[in-house]
């Protein structure tokens, strides 16, 4: 067919919009859909229809009835002084937003970490996990089966592992509600973020349960893992990258760069977001954790709902000795990968290009580990720059000199 008849079918509900791949290629489907649109809701795509990526990649692994993009500003902070188990040097950071003053701010916030020596940051524990659900006959079936599971421990690992080469099994976490058994696998699953491969490795797992202990598959993610939701699981047990950054800021420094001094600054700390997060129940113990982790994670396509994760966490800031500043950040819930996802996606690789750190890393592994460590160096600037405008009143002022 012509293109203006597939489009008149579309329009008279004759055809999917998603029928349309099987008519035409990837990016004359996203033209047709685009043009579809136009007529059914009175627009023009104009915008819409303008990108790079490409379209074939794009509908095979990230997105359906592809119409066009949603393009974000980015910019770039730093480069940042950061030294860690995989990150040794000064690294740009690309951070795509539409919240005008977010990069001015991480950039004073890199400046500041480098004039007081960079930033130490360290992966402290990586364990991406997937919990389902099964249910037993009554709590003694379920009890019998929390046994046979702790002494099957070499059993899981053969078969989870079987479904990958880069993923391997750490532990097998349990809890029991009723006769309802929840099982939080936790994996290490190499340079990817490794939610899909997490997926897999327990789907083959559930099934060999189901075979040997009759227990009832109720599904396969029973939100212990806990995916993109607020949880305290995951505030105390991570997942994905548990990683915690710090710096000790000079007295001189924070006087001549944040105008403000080192006692104001842990008090804000402790008293905006230890006590104030408190007082809201809120598992964000900090400033603007989500605000760096979401921009940083649009540019270089990680998955953007696992920001809900990431803004969990610690800042704390403790007056050293010799009347200077320990000012640390800590993230139970890090997800960041190298490969898969979005982070093949045109503009995205580039930005894990700027970083050093996009495809596979030597070890496997490694690039995904360094790059949490410098994400970890990122919101401790974008912390330190905002604590420090609060400290010296200078918040509202920045937004407006900046005209935001």
């Amino acid at each position: 067919m012509k293109d203006q008849e597939l489009i008149d079918k579309v329009v008279n509900g004759e055809l999917k919009f998603h029928v349309l791949d099987k008519h035409v290629d990837a990016q004359k489907a996203a033209e047709l859909r685009r043009r579809a649109l136009e007529v059914l809701t009175g627009t023009k795509l104009h915008d819409i229809s303008s990108f790079s990526l490409d379209a074939e990649r794009a509908v095979k692994t990230n997105i359906e009835n592809l119409v066009g993009v949603a393009q974000v500003p980015m910019g770039v902070a730093g480069p940042v002084q950061v030294t860690g188990d995989f990150a040794d040097g000064l690294y740009h950071l690309p951070l795509a937003t539409t919240e005008g003053a977010l990069v001015a701010s991480v950039n004073r916030g890199c400046t500041v970490i480098n004039k007081s020596g960079g930033a130490v940051s360290f992966v402290l524990h990586d364990g991406m996990a997937r919990a389902p659900v099964l249910k037993a006959r009554n709590i003694r079936h379920a009890k019998e089966a929390l046994a046979f599971i702790n002494r099957s421990n070499a059993k899981l690992k053969e078969i989870t592992e079987s479904t990958s080469r880069f993923l391997t099994l750490d532990a097998v976490q349990t809890w029991v509600v009723g006769r309802n058994l929840f099982l939080r696998f936790v994996y290490k699953t190499g340079d990817a973020m490794g939610m899909n491969m997490a997926t897999i490795a327990t789907d083959a797992a559930v099934k060999f349960l189901e075979a040997e202990l009759g227990l009832k598959h109720i599904a396969l993610s029973g939100n212990m893992c806990v995916d993109k939701k607020s949880s305290a699981l995951n505030l105390i047990m991570g997942r994905g990258k548990t990683v915690s950054a710090e710096v000790v800021l000079t007295r001189e420094v924070i006087k001549e760069m944040l105008k403000t001094s080192p006692e104001v600054m842990a008090d804000i700390v402790y008293r905006k977001c230890l006590l104030g997060s408190a007082l809201a129940a809120s598992y964000g113990f900090n400033a603007q954790f989500a605000n760096v982790i979401a921009a940083v994670f649009i540019a270089t396509g990680q998955d953007a709902a696992h920001v809900v994760e990431g803004s969990q966490g610690f800042t704390t800031a403790e007056l050293t000795e010799e009347g200077d500043l320990l000012f640390s950040v800590t993230i139970p819930s890090l997800q960041v990968g190298t490969i898969g996802g979005g982070t093949g996606l045109g503009t995205q690789r580039e930005s894990l290009e700027i970083i050093g750190v996009h495809g596979a890393g030597e070890p496997p592994g490694s690039n995904a580990l360094k790059l949490a460590e410098i994400v970890g160096a990122a919101v401790l600037a974008g912390e330190i720059s905002l604590i420090g405008a609060l400290g010296a009143r200078h918040l509202v002022e920045a937004h407006e000199k900046l005209n935001r």
